[in-house]
């Protein structure tokens, strides 16, 4: 998982609202510098804010994960559920 390639992209994503880390902070009730170590790649948001986000942008979770949007539209569900496994893992790993 690559956490500066997720980082950018939620970064681009912010960016194309016109929003400032402060203003989408205050949206998810988390701090700026949270959202400043989400888009650097320090750190990965919550899977349930993650899944919030991908509904505010507009994007599927497979693109978060990715880190870059989808070239094609037909995505199969098992590659998503397999990459949100991996990230629940991923999460679990840095809380130890």
């Amino acid at each position: 998982m690559d956490t500066k390639k997720i980082g950018a992209f939620l970064k681009q994503c912010r960016k194309e609202k016109n929003l400032t880390q402060e203003q989408l902070a205050e949206k998810f009730g988390v701090s700026a510098r949270t959202v400043s170590r989400w888009e650097t790649g320090i750190n990965m948001p919550d899977l349930s804010i993650l899944v919030q986000l991908a509904e505010y942008y507009d994007v599927e979770m497979r693109e978060l994960l990715d880190g870059e949007r989808s070239q094609t539209m037909n995505k199969e569900m098992k590659e998503t559920l397999d990459k949100v496994a991996v990230y629940e893992e991923w999460v679990k790993q840095k809380a130890l």
